[in-house]
Order: structure tokens, then C-alpha cells, then sequence
């Protein structure tokens, strides 16, 4: 089955230096309208977040409160609810509470220190390499980089506008504009 592609047509094109000068502004426009309204929209959902934390405050903080006295109850009655430690877990019609232990973790106060410490005791097996390919050395070389089998090095035309008085650029490929113009 044969792929279809659809043309866009482009609206206008400028004749003259002036006219592009003048399509710069009115894409400046056009973005101004564009960071207003996302503006004005972030506006709205920081205001509905603030309220949702707002209302889930108090929620939390009786949540607390409720674990705080389940707890209370369970520990002083740890012995009968988990028939002398037969089990951990009690369940009720509302659901289930109990005791669990987690699985060891290892924490590091400060690595480097510990690494040394590693090195001078000769603890080696607790210490991990990590290999990882290095871009940015395949840049430099780039001609011997593209011989390795799996490596490809790319890059592309980009079209840039930047309207003034706007931090955004807007850039779009070269090769897709040209080939949503063929």
C-alpha cells in the first residue's frame, strides 16, 4: 500500500526585507499571546494548588493523629493481637494494621571518605566500576567514532526566529520544513 502525503500550503511569504521584519514582529506577537495565556494559566494552577493543599492539611493532620492512637492501642496490646508475635499482621473488617521489617539498606554519610577507606583496607569487592561510553571523546574524533559499528554522529540545520524582547527562540529542522513544503 502506497504512502500518502499530504501538502500543507503556506499561507504568505514575504517579498522583501521589510515584510520579513514584519513577520518577525507579528510572530513576536503571536508568541506574547501565546506565554499570556500559559502565564495566566500557571497563575490558575498554583492558585488551585494552593488551595488543595489548603484543604488537605487538616486531612493530613488527622490522619496523623488517627495512626498515632491506632499505634498507641496495638503496641499496648502487641502480645494479644499478634498471638505472642505468631503473626504481624492484624486484619479487621475496615482493613489492616501491623508490624513490618524492612529489607537492610546501606546509607552513605559522606562517599569519598568511605571509598578511601575501602581502597586502604583493601575491601575492593565492596567497591563498583562503572564503564559508560564517553560522547563527548567520540566528538573530538569524530571520523574514527563513525567506524564503530552501532555509533552514529548527526547533526542538523535548524531555522531560528527570536522575536526581540522575548527569551524564546523558536527554531524548527531544516530537513522537516523542507520536506513539509515538497
Amino acid at each position: 500500500m502506497a504512502k500518502k502525503t499530504i501538502k500543507r500550503a503556506v499561507g504568505s511569504i514575504p517579498k522583501s526585507l521589510e515584510e520579513a521584519a514584519e513577520y518577525i514582529s507579528r510572530i513576536g506577537e503571536e508568541q506574547r499571546e501565546i506565554n499570556g495565556i500559559q502565564n495566566r494559566l500557571n497563575e490558575k494552577v498554583e492558585k488551585l494548588k494552593s488551595q488543595a493543599m489548603a484543604e488537605t492539611s487538616q486531612r493530613e493532620a488527622t490522619i496523623s493523629e488517627l495512626v498515632e492512637g491506632l499505634f498507641i492501642f496495638a503496641e499496648s496490646h502487641r502480645n494479644k493481637l499478634t498471638e505472642e508475635g505468631k503473626k504481624k499482621t492484624i486484619e479487621l473488617p475496615t482493613g489492616i494494621f501491623g508490624w513490618r521489617i524492612t529489607p537492610p539498606a546501606v546509607s552513605l554519610k559522606n562517599v569519598k571518605e568511605v571509598l578511601t577507606e575501602l581502597i586502604k583496607r583493601g575491601l575492593k569487592r565492596f567497591i563498583r566500576t562503572k564503564q559508560e561510553v564517553d560522547k563527548e571523546a567520540m566528538l573530538k574524533e569524530p571520523e574514527l567514532a563513525r567506524n564503530i559499528k552501532g555509533v552514529t554522529i548527526s547533526q542538523r540545520e535548524e531555522f531560528v526566529v527570536k522575536p526581540a524582547e522575548l527569551e524564546v527562540e523558536i527554531t524548527s529542522d531544516v530537513s522537516k520544513l523542507k520536506k513539509a513544503l515538497s
